[in-house]
């Protein structure tokens, strides 16, 4: 049962969140912030879970069984700033308790975009270029300089179609892109007439006809390296592969080996296995463009993944179940 709407709800946010939705929050709740902007510590967010009815945490913290057992009794909503929910374990705390929600779809558009800046810089060999100029090392135009390759004809593989595959989906036929997909579930033909799109019920198979590889699949237990050695080799040597989702998905030390070794053309990153923690080895590679998990980075974004929390949390306050609850059933 929800503490009484008569009352303010203890909520404790583990990081900065734009300025007018925390404005907003302080209105509504009894908010607490953390004004340094430091990922808490384990120890702090037990304490914060100790203390409040509500969390707000985003995917710089881990929400695992051990820590959820040391919330005690007062905690009752986890609101996730953010989509993806692979850091909380949702059935430990559904069983505890303890309800948990997120914000889907407001990160769609602005993830596709990424996903396309990625496609768009490995293949036409951006940042190269952009490091020679601000070196200050370019000599002129050359015939033979720089040279990338066409994106419009590619056959683009994408692995995921929900809202964002869709989205990539849509921005890639613009492009002149061949959209091929591998999904968990088979779309609706209408559907997949709409984004000029053809299935592959082999991930595998797929994956070998491919030019370019589009992770946007979440991270779950059956997805978890889900691109590892194995099917990484499937992959002919000219292929790139691209991750705006989720960097648990792919072996990533079985990649950098690929690309180092030029048995993949190279690859456009924004997350990574480990977190922050990118291989040194990766980072060396001029074939590969490496992003700090700013694919849903807009203020717009930001925004509206915070009013989406606020709903969340007003709805709890008021007796009601969160529009974006999360179950274990849907991960």
């Amino acid at each position: 049962m929800s503490p009484s709407s008569r009352d303010r709800l203890r909520v404790t946010v583990t990081r900065r969140l734009p300025e007018a939705v925390e404005t907003r929050m302080k209105e509504l709740f009894d908010v607490s912030l953390n004004e340094t902007d430091q990922k808490m510590t384990r120890d702090e967010l037990a304490t914060a879970m100790r203390v409040s009815d509500v969390l707000v945490p985003t995917v710089t913290d881990q929400i695992d069984a051990n820590m959820l057992a040391q919330a005690g009794e007062r905690l009752k909503l986890i609101s996730n700033y953010g989509a993806g929910v692979d850091h909380i374990d949702v059935l430990s705390a559904r069983q505890r308790g303890v309800l948990v929600s997120n914000t889907p779809g407001v990160v769609t558009e602005d993830t596709a975009d990424m996903t396309l800046a990625l496609i768009l810089a490995v293949t036409r060999r951006i940042p190269e270029g952009l490091a020679e100029m601000q070196a200050g090392r370019w000599g002129g135009w050359a015939p033979t300089s720089h040279l990338g390759g066409r994106v419009g004809g590619r056959r683009l593989g994408i692995l995921g179609m929900g809202r964002i595959g869709q989205a990539v989906a849509r921005r890639a036929n613009v492009f002149g892109m061949q959209v091929h997909y591998h999904n968990r579930k088979r779309l609706r033909p209408e559907v997949e007439e709409d984004l000029q799109a053809t299935y592959w019920e082999s991930l595998d198979q797929m994956l070998a006809r491919m030019d370019i590889i589009s992770v946007n699949a979440p991270h779950t237990p059956a997805t978890f390296h889900l691109l590892n050695a194995r099917r990484l080799k499937l992959l002919k040597p000219s292929a790139v592969v691209i991750n705006t989702s989720r960097g648990e998905v792919i072996d990533e030390n079985a990649l950098t080996r690929m690309l180092r070794a030029d048995e993949i053309a190279g690859a456009g990153l924004d997350v990574f296995e480990h977190g922050h923690e990118i291989n040194p080895r990766l980072r060396e590679l001029t074939n590969v463009v490496l992003l700090p998990h700013m694919g849903s980075a807009t203020v717009e974004g930001r925004a509206e993944m915070g009013e989406k929390v606020i709903i969340n949390i007003k709805t709890f306050a008021d007796g009601h179940r969160p529009p974006d609850l999360v179950v274990p059933g849907m991960l």
